[in-house]
């Protein structure tokens, strides 16, 4: 028997009493932090950012397994190939346990503003597509089309960035433009990493710890309550997806990875990152990002300039090991040194952002300049490992 035949049949073996058991050893969790009186603790102690963290952990938690199991029934795997790292098939669909997972945890504390509204459709629009691909493999345009259309749904809800200013010419189009770029840019970049085990979610980890941090020093708390509900749900899907020195149980898939990178997108457009400084308020949120941006931006250069694509079309369905985690492994570290050291450098560009906040002018040119430096850095080692892959 196959290693795939072997792995449905050991699931479909589990006795009904052992699965039972298995799925309530999770539930308690989430049945306690549902109780009112234990959300009104948490708020009453102005502990209401952690018991959502908690809360959308234990739901992602519990809900992987779920999905593996209906991923393995179905026989919705994703099969090792040669541009792939995995030796083995894996059950997708984790992407949809960490989008209800963070959903339930919005819906039962929230009172939905204008914008969560705008960025809920669009992300669910995106899961969906995501979903559909983890299952049929739609074609790349089909994919951006989605996104698309999950950016322009949260546009018709007022998520809009407000970088060109409004005595500008045709300001408001442009304005519109760039939101739709920077979701469809966001949401790829996120997409493009979920290429070894805990990477994208990972990523996602970190980059809604530190909306959450920033979100609470520039006091906005309702969106660090929203990023601190989604670090929590990323957290809940990495224990079954990285586990250095086993494989992986389950992949986010495209919808997961879509879902975490317009999630992230749509905080930062809501986000308020300074008042007074276009600079901190632009550079906050692309240095909390900084790694999945610099990748694709990376990747999508040198495949021009090698003469890999020659056209958008061909940019949009090419397929290869050329992204940041592909460069790490090829100079020879393994799966596991790969995505550490990526989590590593995402976290240095973090602590740069919070410390933007009250940085002054020079501090702040400073810190943009490390971080220009460490990018540098990761460029070199992508270019040793072009060279050695």
């Amino acid at each position: 028997m196959s290693r795939v035949g072997s792995t449905v049949s050991s699931e479909r073996e589990l006795s009904t009493a052992a699965w039972v058991g298995f799925f309530a050893s999770r539930l308690a969790l989430p049945i306690v932090l549902l109780l009112p009186s234990v959300r009104r603790a948490a708020l009453e102690g102005r502990l209401l950012w952690p018991y959502l963290g908690l809360l959308a952990f234990s739901l992602a938690f519990l809900f992987v397994p779920v999905v593996r199991t209906l991923a393995l029934w179905r026989g919705i795997l994703d099969q090792p190939d040669p541009r792939k790292v995995h030796a083995v098939a894996t059950p997708l669909l984790g992407g949809a346990a960490v989008w209800a997972a963070f959903a339930l945890t919005v819906l039962y504390n929230f009172n939905f503003s204008r914008e969560l509204k705008g960025v809920a459709v669009g992300a669910t629009i995106v899961v969906l597509v995501g979903l559909l691909d983890d299952v049929f493999n739609l074609p790349a345009p089909v994919k951006l089309a989605g996104q698309v259309v999950g950016a322009m749904a949260a546009l018709g809800y007022g998520v809009t960035l407000r970088i060109v200013p409004s005595a500008w010419p045709a300001a408001v189009w442009l304005n519109l433009l760039l939101t739709v770029l920077w979701f469809v840019t966001v949401t790829n970049a996120i997409q493009f990493l979920d290429g070894m085990d805990g990477l994208a979610a990972g990523l996602g980890a970190i980059a809604s710890f530190f909306v959450t941090i920033t979100a609470m020093q520039t006091g906005q708390s309702y969106l660090m309550f929203l990023s601190a509900a989604l670090l929590g749900a990323c957290l809940g899907f990495l224990p079954y997806n990285f586990r250095p020195g086993g494989a992986a149980q389950v992949f986010l898939g495209d919808g997961g990875s879509s879902f975490i990178g317009f999630a992230l997108a749509g905080l930062a457009v809501m986000g308020e990152w300074a008042r007074d400084n276009q600079l901190i308020a632009l550079c906050t949120p692309l240095l909390i990002l900084a790694v999945p941006l610099f990748d694709i931006s990376f990747v999508a250069v040198n495949r021009v300039v090698t003469g890999r694509v020659h056209s958008f079309h061909e940019w949009l369905a090419y397929v290869g090991r050329d992204h940041i985690h592909h460069r790490f492994e090829a100079i020879g570290l393994t799966k596991t040194e790969s995505v550490l050291l990526i989590f590593f450098i995402s976290f240095t560009l973090g602590l740069s952002a919070i410390l933007l906040k009250d940085a002054a002018p020079h501090e702040a040119t400073l810190l943009l300049l490390q971080a220009v430096f460490v990018l540098s850095i990761v460029a070199v080692l992508e270019s040793v490992g072009r060279r050695g892959g």
